[in-house]
């Protein structure tokens, strides 16, 4: 039996890409202001992708208590 379309992963096999195509590295150069107009578009210098950090899960967002939410502080014991 096969799966239903609309139960289907959409986009399952996109993953972060840590390369750029070249209109997307003369992009980025532009915004950092080291690209003029005129200049050749090979041998472009090396642009850094933007890492970003991975999401927190909403259960570990929930089960960490902030510090003025029942947590003591540091140094303090409970009860007193």
């Amino acid at each position: 039996m096969s799966l239903h379309s609309s139960l289907k992963v959409k986009n399952k096999h996109v993953r972060k890409r840590n390369v750029l195509r070249r209109e997307e590295r003369v992009r980025k150069l532009e915004q950092d202001e080291r690209w003029t107009d005129g200049n050749s578009v090979y041998g472009l210098p090396k642009v850094r992708v933007e890492v970003r950090a991975p999401r927190k899960h909403a259960k570990e967002a929930a089960a960490e208590p902030e510090e003025g939410e029942g947590a003591p502080a540091p140094g303090q014991e409970n009860g007193q």
